[in-house]
């Protein structure tokens, strides 16, 4: 039977291919014909939730209590904990009734608020390059994105001012992320401060990503949009625990922030799916009031893979920054090769992953994601497969 008739939406249609997804079936074949592939592609934290989670959800799960459904709005003691949180490393007050709601990881919560507010036309800033899922929910709502290119000249930091004026006054929202996916940058409390004011100003919806704001290093400390004075009138702060807490497949996030952009969100959200299981509420409860020694030893752990990763690429010629959060480094493609064309070299020569810059947009291109999601002697490995093959920062690079 012919099915040609039977096409998706056109908004699944003109999304280009997922470039993880194509990544996962590249790496599915390099492993059928053996080989020893080291993955530092996607954002997947290594090693065990911790223990008190585990132990958390268990117990909950022999609850029978727990085993209806969820109230849409989460349960109250992890709004609770998530408000608490927040007062306890940023000093922001929020209302736990109405100003927090847990999501199925942030990247739902993302892709559905801009279902929820972004009609067809609509104009939206998103950063090139940026996490797939701020640029990928305007598109499926027929969103007419408009990027805000990100460069090393300006230290990878959305330049308000270069917004031409006549944008700044059809944007309806803006979708930003520091510490920073994919390019690990950071941003000064000034920074926000701008950014407030800006849209403020225009009257723009803020839409903060704040997924990385405890793998932070040097005793930096990332800043809460919410800290900003007026921003809560204008804006809401994404957050999950898939990379502190290693909950990645646990699929728990939430939302801060505004309590009337928030319940636009929430009503989406009733009429798709019925909130996480309240099980794994309780275990996400435990996570968020696990002691600060724990985070110690989080940041330990990645601040330790940066400083090694950093001095190998360095000893094959290549410069790379040195991040103060997140678990990235964005690396500068050698000269000649597009970032697609060397993740997929590297992979075919070495088993070693990366992610191509241009997953994350068109400004993207020409750097490479590298993740540290291994420990230093796996890394040391995937370094030595490197230098083995010849492939460096440099003219010999290009021919990979």
């Amino acid at each position: 039977m012919n099915l040609d008739w039977l096409q998706p939406a056109e908004r699944v249609r003109r999304l280009p291919p997922y470039v993880f997804a194509r990544l996962d079936e590249l790496k599915a074949g390099a492993r059928e014909r053996g080989l020893d592939l080291i993955d530092l592609g996607m954002g997947n934290p290594d090693g065990p939730t911790p223990q008190p989670v585990i132990d958390a959800a268990h117990a909950a799960i022999q609850d029978s209590a727990n085993h209806g459904y969820p109230p849409f709005e989460g349960t109250g003691s992890f709004r609770e904990a998530i408000t608490q949180w927040y007062h306890r490393r940023y000093g922001v007050s929020l209302d736990s009734n109405g100003e927090a709601l847990p999501l199925l990881g942030s990247k739902e919560g993302l892709a559905h608020l801009a279902m929820a507010y972004i009609n067809p036309g609509d104009t939206v800033l998103v950063p090139t390059p940026a996490y797939p899922a701020h640029f990928r929910g305007p598109a499926i709502a027929n969103g007419h994105i408009y990027d805000l290119p990100l460069t090393v000249e300006n230290d990878w930091l959305i330049d308000v001012a270069a917004i031409p004026e006549d944008v700044a006054r059809r944007a309806k929202v803006l979708f930003f992320n520091y510490p920073n996916n994919p390019t690990a940058a950071t941003a000064p409390r000034e920074f926000f401060e701008e950014i407030v004011a800006f849209a403020r100003h225009y009257e723009i919806m803020l839409v903060h990503d704040l997924c990385y704001a405890e793998l932070a290093f040097d005793n930096y400390q990332p800043t809460s949009l919410l800290e900003i004075p007026g921003a809560k009138d204008i804006g809401v702060e994404f957050h999950t625990l898939s990379k502190t807490y290693n909950m990645a497949g646990w699929r728990v996030g939430f939302v801060v922030g505004n309590r009337n952009i928030i319940q636009g969100l929430r009503t989406l959200k009733t009429n798709l799916d019925y909130g996480i299981f309240s099980a794994l509420q309780k275990a996400a409860e435990t996570a968020l009031q696990l002691p600060d020694h724990y985070l110690d030893e989080v940041q330990t752990r990645y601040r330790t893979r940066r400083d090694f990763l950093i001095k190998e690429f360095a000893s094959l010629g290549w410069e790379v920054a040195k991040t103060r959060a997140t678990m990235y480094l964005w690396v500068a493609c050698p000269p000649g090769i597009s970032s697609t064309d060397f993740a997929l070299s590297v992979m075919e020569q070495t088993g070693v992953v990366f992610t191509p810059g241009n997953a994350f947009g068109r400004g993207g291109e020409g750097y490479f994601r590298v993740s540290l999601i291994a420990d230093c002697d796996r890394l040391g490995e995937a370094m030595n497969r490197l230098r083995q093959a010849n492939i460096q920062f440099g003219p010999v690079a290009a021919k990979v």
